[in-house]
């Protein structure tokens, strides 16, 4: 799939569209929560990218996870992290709080990969982590007295195992081994589904629970996951950085609207200095590379 500058834009536009729905549709399962929630999640996505991955690369996609080596594997778990955090965090506290938190995954990833790697961070990326880190702050220190710390505290995990997945992804690359991404979707839904099936037991979820988890596996998760790479080949890391802030804006809009879950002023204080802080820096660093 080729695409020009304008259309890899909106594709990227529905990628974080699709993305942002998880929220919204979470807040309208019956029965199912937590760990049942992340398995059924993932067990979907499994099966959807059976289809999608042979379609778009054909049978060499299971040859590259033979033989994809540590970096791949490594990559698959940090996916895990990411998908069995982010829905166990949604059944704990509110959608905004969850994607505020998760816009810490660039300046989390400079982080690691200065300590790991030896990347350079530049002053203006220093500055944008003090201030993002301001903003996360407020909103903790909110949370202390409201109860929802705890799941904003596992949704850390998410940017946190991003962080260490790009950097795995990096050094691999500076080795001479590149990492397709998109075996190593498949890999963590995998293991996310073995490790959350017996935390999931009994089994709640109702048929209408399961067709929701369903959507999710396919149109939140396996989809804009594979179409996110496609963009990838077209777009610049800067643009990808600021356009994936609308699933931010998507998700809090969508759970409002079509949930009732108004955020909170502290959050949207707190997710205002932590997405200005990302804006500043990313238009600032593509000017300086301009």
């Amino acid at each position: 799939m080729k695409l020009t500058h304008t259309q890899a834009v909106f594709l990227m536009v529905a990628v974080t569209l699709m993305w942002s729905i998880a929220g919204v549709v979470t807040r309208h399962l019956e029965h199912a929560r937590s760990f049942e929630v992340t398995f059924w999640r993932s067990f979907f996505t499994v099966l959807s990218l059976l289809v999608i991955l042979p379609f778009f690369q054909g049978r060499v996609v299971f040859a590259k996870i033979r033989h994809g080596g540590w970096a791949l594997w490594l990559s698959g778990v940090c996916w895990s992290v990411m998908f069995t955090a982010f829905m166990v965090a949604l059944t704990l506290t509110s959608v905004a709080n969850v994607l505020v938190t998760m816009a810490l995954g660039p300046f989390l990833t400079a982080l690691i990969a200065r300590v790991f790697i030896g990347h350079r961070i530049p002053a203006r990326t220093w500055a944008a982590i003090l201030v993002a880190g301001a903003g996360i702050a407020w909103m903790y220190g909110a949370q202390l007295e409201g109860g929802q710390l705890a799941g904003t505290l596992v949704a850390l995990f998410v940017p946190l195992a991003s962080g260490v997945n790009w950097t795995i992804t990096q050094r691999s690359h500076a080795q001479g081994r590149n990492v397709d991404l998109v075996p190593a979707v498949l890999v963590g839904a995998v293991i996310s589904s073995l490790v959350t099936l017996p935390l999931a037991m009994p089994m709640q979820a109702s048929a209408h629970d399961v067709g929701l988890l369903a959507i999710l596996g396919l149109v939140q998760l396996a989809i804009p996951c594979v179409l996110a790479v496609v963009c990838a080949r077209v777009l610049q890391a800067p643009e990808i950085a600021l356009l994936a802030l609308l699933e931010i804006i998507f998700g809090i809009v969508l759970a409002w609207v079509g949930a009732g879950e108004v955020p909170g002023r502290t959050v949207l204080a707190g997710g205002a200095l932590v997405l200005g802080a990302l804006v500043v820096n990313e238009l600032v660093g593509w000017r300086q590379r301009a």
